[in-house]
């Protein structure tokens, strides 16, 4: 209020502001203000209000009060030339429409951020740079950057990959251009500070199968082949089809129904439920069944146990006999050890003997090995079977490749291939299986034009 009294302190932007001194001079109501309710309600604070709105608009607007700018940032001289208007101005020219437009439209500055110039923990770091300055501590940051200053680390470019004239090398062999800068390092070193190679598993070195990727035919599957490997490739054929008439022949006599003459009958069928239950009238069945229940393989008859308590005496007398019984056995192993001290010859040959055989199964099965790593390994639940054999009949050869009709697929025989060789598991097409059955319906349209 007391920026309002004075008419030469502050200066109005607001063309609609009107004067102070009218209100002065109007009479003003006497308000007891002592409560608070009175506050609010009989206060008038729009002079207030409107000279801080003003404030407000000339810090947008220009920056600051305009009473406090000088006269140069208020005004400038416009000659109506150009050059003169930039001689007297010196740099106040207008600034382009693109820039004004970029430009914030307040003149008040952001607010500061105190948090950008606050260091964590600079009471501290100012002290501890105090004290090495006095104690000509160098710190270990320093240090680093003199060593790397003084031995500048020069680095070797690595050959691009499409220079034609580089060396080629083994990826995975032990003298490898990779690992040089790994030799004479030492293990620990080299597992804390280096990532080490993956060592390549020993499995993957060796093939799943050693049959070839092309399996090369029989001669007689040429187009013109000669008679004699014709007829072993026909030959072959015919054995693979008489084995699969065989198997289907095997399981049409399980599955077929047996013969009027092998039919059970009710005869039959009795004797077999009766068999083992029929027993003579003086019961001689009967006891052989009980002497022979009580009588085992080795001839010693067992009694039956009886569940009576027993005394005193017989609780020594069985242990005592368990004791001699347990000596017994002890005299015994000793005593075949005494004797086989006698016959170490005779061990020494059929250790000799042992080891001969157990030499000759490692040779059997290895060469056993050997004779199945060319066959397919059982990797799925189905078994893997050789396709049919791409045979022409006799009256089916041309002679020539012109005429030649193809028989077979190459998709289905390379499928068969990675199969024979133990990369995937032998698989079957899926089958389609309606889950519910189809409902032929009839409707009335139909209905009516059929009929």
């Amino acid at each position: 209020m007391a920026a309002a009294q004075g008419p030469g302190s502050f200066l109005t932007l607001r063309p609609d502001s009107a004067s102070p001194l009218p209100r002065q001079q109007q009479r003003r109501r006497r308000l007891n203000k002592n409560k608070k309710k009175n506050w609010n309600k009989h206060s008038d604070i729009t002079e207030v209000e409107e000279f801080l709105e003003d404030v407000r608009l000339q810090e947008r607007t220009v920056g600051g009060l305009v009473s406090e700018k000088s006269d140069d940032n208020l005004f400038f001289v416009d000659t109506g030339d150009d050059v003169k208007d930039l001689i007297h101005n010196k740099g106040k020219l207008k600034p382009l429409r693109v820039d004004l437009i970029l430009q914030s439209d307040s003149r008040v500055p952001a607010p500061k951020d105190i948090l950008l110039y606050q260091i964590p923990n600079n009471r501290k770091l100012r002290r501890k740079v105090e004290r090495e300055k006095r104690f000509g501590i160098v710190s270990r940051k320093e240090r680093l950057l003199n060593t790397r200053i003084q031995k500048p680390v020069v680095k070797t470019k690595p050959v691009s990959n499409n220079n034609p004239t580089r060396d080629f090398y083994d990826l995975w062999s032990n003298t490898s251009p990779l690992d040089k800068e790994l030799e004479g390092k030492d293990t620990w070193f080299l597992e804390q500070t280096k990532k080490k190679p993956l060592k390549r598993p020993y499995k993957l070195n060796q093939k799943p199968s050693q049959v070839s990727a092309i399996e090369v035919i029989a001669p007689g599957g040429s187009y013109n082949p000669t008679f004699e490997s014709h007829q072993a490739l026909l030959l072959e054929a015919h054995e693979v089809e008489v084995k699969k008439l065989r198997a289907e022949e095997k399981i049409n006599r399980q599955v077929a129904f047996p013969s009027s003459e092998e039919l059970p009958t009710e005869d039959t069928v009795l004797q077999e439920l009766c068999q083992g239950l029929l027993v003579d009238s003086d019961g001689e069945e009967q006891g052989k069944g009980s002497k022979a229940a009580e009588e085992s393989k080795d001839g010693l008859v067992w009694h039956a146990v009886s569940c009576e308590k027993k005394t005193e005496k017989e609780r020594k007398k069985q242990k005592l006999m368990k004791k001699q019984k347990h000596r017994l056995k002890q005299q015994k192993e000793a005593q075949q050890k005494q004797q086989d001290l006698f016959r170490l010859r005779s061990i020494k040959g059929e250790v000799k003997e042992l080891e001969q055989k157990l030499a000759k199964r490692k040779a059997e099965r290895v060469e056993k090995r050997k004779v199945e790593a060319n066959k397919p390994r059982r990797l799925g639940r189905l078994k893997y079977e050789d396709p049919d054999l791409d045979v022409k009949l006799s009256d089916e050869l041309t002679g020539t490749l012109r005429a030649l009709k193809p028989e077979g697929s190459i998709l289905a025989d390379r499928f068969k291939s990675l199969q024979k060789r133990n990369l995937i598991e032998p698989r079957i097409r899926a089958k389609f299986k309606r889950k519910h059955k189809l409902k032929y319906v009839e409707k009335r349209a139909f209905r009516e034009v059929t009929l």
